[in-house]
């Protein structure tokens, strides 16, 4: 059964029927939309694809965050099959179907956003969920600005190119929107050097405040938006004490606080969402923008937020053709009934406990290894010449990624220099499959570093 095979390759990568369709992707598809791993799919299961020369790869990218409950959970694929024959599509602003309706009461149910009375409505992105958790928070706050944060990434959108920090991602697309300003996100492993940990709570939250001096007044701020765990940006959690202080300051000035969660929800890291470890601490956001895992692979993205703020919007200003598709709506009411089930938080945590232990065990072992960090089963490590100087090595990462792809196990590079890579495997990988993922991962550091 492939769900619980092990990585295997047996050809030359890529294999001879996936180099031609290589090749055929090349002559059409945008270059600009890059694909650096030899793999082309045949089918999947579990955390294992199949490519089309019969090699098995461990997949610990999961479609970036998307495959939670891994690749064509049976469950998942009955529930799709049942709706498709029903129906595929109804735009919900001419139809209502119950998929919908079910779906936003069971996410007013779950988020932990603040109050007692949510609503909730869909989108097909991540990048369309953030942009309309923005228009939301201005239209409550009659507000027009916005502050986001270094190493954020919020999309590809022209709003959200513009909150995205990595300008890369944006080349050539200006003029961007007015009304964006960007605060220093609290990256602990690169604070002042000889800063202690507490202190450098305080100085992030300071550097927070002087975008009022510097860029927006307070009282022209509609929302601070916010990853719990920045993905893109090095897999860098948002500290408790931190968040607490921007909360405050938020509310001190009727700031909206709205948390991206497109790539930290659906039991990622060890709850349902990653904003539950804020609420544990006192603290829940206004806003919640979320999509990736779901639906399991569907397109489908989600905002909810406390009854006033969503009854502020004028109509018209929000929804779309293809928001909350039938089908994308039955894959993730099964998806969400199977991760309560079979409680996949939990599976989340003691994942995360495997890898961070064998993770440490690497960080001790080898002078390129000099963070590791994360939450339940999202995990960052970040790779560096050497402890003493902390410089990035961009180079080495992308080696060890390109070794271990070479030897059946697909990782993904994140951080903004390069230098990190993440754990993102489905949340139904197997124990075997586990450790033998991490066995190829550290002979790849070996192989590349020289170790």
């Amino acid at each position: 059964m492939l769900r619980d095979a092990l990585p295997e390759i047996h050809t030359k990568l890529p294999g001879p029927k996936s180099a031609a369709v290589i090749a055929r992707r090349e002559a059409v598809v945008p270059s600009a939309i890059h694909c650096g791993y030899p793999v082309v799919m045949k089918r999947a299961e579990g955390a294992i694809i199949e490519d089309l020369d019969g090699n098995h790869f461990l997949d610990w990218i999961g479609g970036v965050g998307v495959l939670n409950i891994g690749h064509c959970h049976p469950e998942v694929v009955a529930a799709v099959k049942e709706q498709a024959d029903k129906y595929f599509h109804g735009m919900f602003n001419v139809v209502t179907h119950e998929g919908y309706v079910s779906l936003a009461e069971k996410l007013c149910e779950i988020a932990p956003v603040r109050g007692a009375k949510k609503r909730a409505y869909f989108t097909n992105s991540g990048a369309e969920a953030d942009e309309n958790a923005v228009k939301i928070a201005k239209a409550f706050t009659k507000r027009p600005n916005i502050i986001v944060f270094s190493g954020a990434f919020h999309g590809r959108t022209l709003l959200t190119m513009s909150m995205t920090s990595k300008k890369a991602y944006a080349v050539g697309m200006g003029p961007f929107p007015d009304g964006v300003y960007r605060a220093e996100f609290p990256y602990l492993y690169r604070r002042p050097t000889g800063m202690p940990e507490e202190a450098a709570i305080d100085y992030y939250v300071e550097k927070f405040q002087e975008v009022f001096e510097n860029a927006s007044p307070a009282a022209y701020v509609a929302a601070v938006v916010v990853e719990p765990l920045q993905g893109e940006g090095g897999f860098i959690p948002a500290p408790l004490p931190w968040i607490k202080a921007i909360r405050k300051i938020c509310d001190e000035h009727g700031i909206l606080l709205i948390a991206d969660e497109v790539q930290s929800g659906f039991c990622r890291t060890g709850r349902m969402f990653a904003s539950e470890y804020w609420k544990e601490a006192g603290v829940e956001p206004d806003i919640i923008a979320t999509a990736k895992s779901i639906a399991a692979g569907v397109p489908l993205s989600a905002i909810v937020a406390r009854d006033e703020i969503m009854e502020s919007v004028p109509g018209g200003v929000i929804g779309g053709t293809f928001g909350g598709n039938a089908l994308a709506c039955a894959a993730s009411l099964k998806t969400i009934e199977i991760m309560e089930r079979d409680h996949l938080a939990d599976r989340s945590l003691a994942i995360g406990e495997k890898v961070m232990a064998r993770y440490k065990e690497w960080l001790a072992k080898y002078d390129c290894v000099g963070d590791v960090r994360g939450l339940g089963g999202m995990i960052g490590i970040e790779f560096v010449e050497d402890k003493a100087s902390k410089k990035p090595a961009k180079a080495l990462t992308a080696a060890i990624i390109a070794e271990c792809a070479a030897n059946g196990l697909l990782v993904e590079g994140a951080g903004i220099y390069g230098n990190v890579i993440r754990f993102l495997a489905p949340l139904v990988i197997t124990d075997e499959q586990l450790e033998a993922g991490l066995n190829i991962f550290e002979r790849a550091i070996k192989t590349c570093a020289k170790v």
